[in-house]
């Protein structure tokens, strides 16, 4: 039994089910995007092998990065959520620090068994990158004003560029050669990507007014300390509008192709739960009131990335 209840800690400690949702998302943009823009050109050797390596590069990195936010976090965590705390509760520290070296270094093994030096160095770096940032998140960043926010959302979208990047060798005559599968990849990548980025920009906002008792108890300078919570609900709104626009715009854009389905999808299930929290949000007040905004959220985030499903069928 206690081995079951230190097997347990640790998911919890590693966030499995986000974990899940990176490898979601990278098997929805490998399969439902790239392998039907590019159907019926000859695939490379190593392809299956690279794809493969990059979701597991990308999760264990990932999961790194949660345990370290947990270890930094623990005096916050104890007064925002003391019901979760793991750490030093179930998982001695010194045993997390190991398991987040760890997964670390797996992420940066599988990073270069995926990606080979001469073509792809860069795309190495950006990983061995993403594990110092999650570092300094944990320990720096994420007490500053809108740094730590830019930083989660910007390694949200880089688990859609990572793959990107992975098809396009940093050649020149390869980016010079550019053809209309091409630009139709960029584009799609560029759109989930932006998404990805917006849409945790707005949770990570929403979030810090629900922890704001903990951050504020242990000298944190996040929005809702520095600029109040009304100031940050404006914030959030404004991105709340712009992503709520954008889709918009984007289905009057693929409504002449006949995507009725994709249209039916995106403003039911994206768009009017967006509506739903930009509403909420001003009347919100209470931390368990912000905490159902930042969960809503994560199931926008989730419908937003399964809408990748209706490429396979139409593209």
């Amino acid at each position: 039994m206690p081995n079951l209840k230190l097997i347990t800690a640790f998911f919890r400690l590693v966030r499995w089910p986000n974990l899940v949702f990176i490898v979601l998302t990278q098997m929805l943009f490998e399969y439902c995007i790239y392998k039907r823009i590019y159907i019926g050109e000859a695939s490379q050797p190593n392809d299956t092998r690279q794809f493969i390596f990059l979701v597991i590069a990308s999760v264990m990195i990932a999961a790194a990065g949660y345990i370290i936010n947990d270890y930094f976090d623990l005096n916050i965590d104890q007064v925002n959520k003391p019901d979760k705390v793991v750490v030093n509760v179930i998982i001695n520290r010194r045993w997390v620090i190991f398991w987040h070296m760890f997964l670390s270094l797996l992420g940066l093994f599988f990073s270069f068994a995926a990606l080979p030096l001469n073509n792809y160095w860069h795309l190495v770096l950006a990983n061995l990158a993403s594990i110092i940032l999650l570092w300094f998140y944990s320990t720096n960043f994420k007490k500053q004003l809108l740094i730590g926010n830019i930083i989660i959302s910007l390694l949200t979208a880089w688990v859609i560029m990572v793959l990107f990047l992975s098809k396009q060798p940093l050649q020149l005559d390869h980016i010079l050669a550019v053809k209309t599968n091409e630009v139709r990849f960029f584009r799609l990548t560029i759109v989930y990507a932006a998404f990805a980025f917006i849409i945790s920009l707005i949770r990570e906002v929403i979030k810090d007014m629900e922890d704001v008792e903990g951050d504020r108890r242990y000298g944190c300078r996040t929005m809702p300390i520095v600029w109040g919570i009304n100031a940050s609900k404006v914030y959030a709104a404004v991105w709340l509008i712009v992503l709520i626009a954008s889709l918009l715009v984007l289905q009057f854009y693929v409504l002449p192709f006949g995507w009725w389905l994709s249209v039916l999808y995106c403003i039911v299930l994206i768009i009017a739960p967006l509506v739903w929290i930009l509403l909420k949000l001003f009347k919100a007040s209470s931390a368990k009131d912000f905490h159902t905004l930042s969960t809503i959220v994560k199931l926008v985030m989730m419908t937003g990335i399964l809408s990748m499903v209706f490429f396979g069928f139409y593209l």
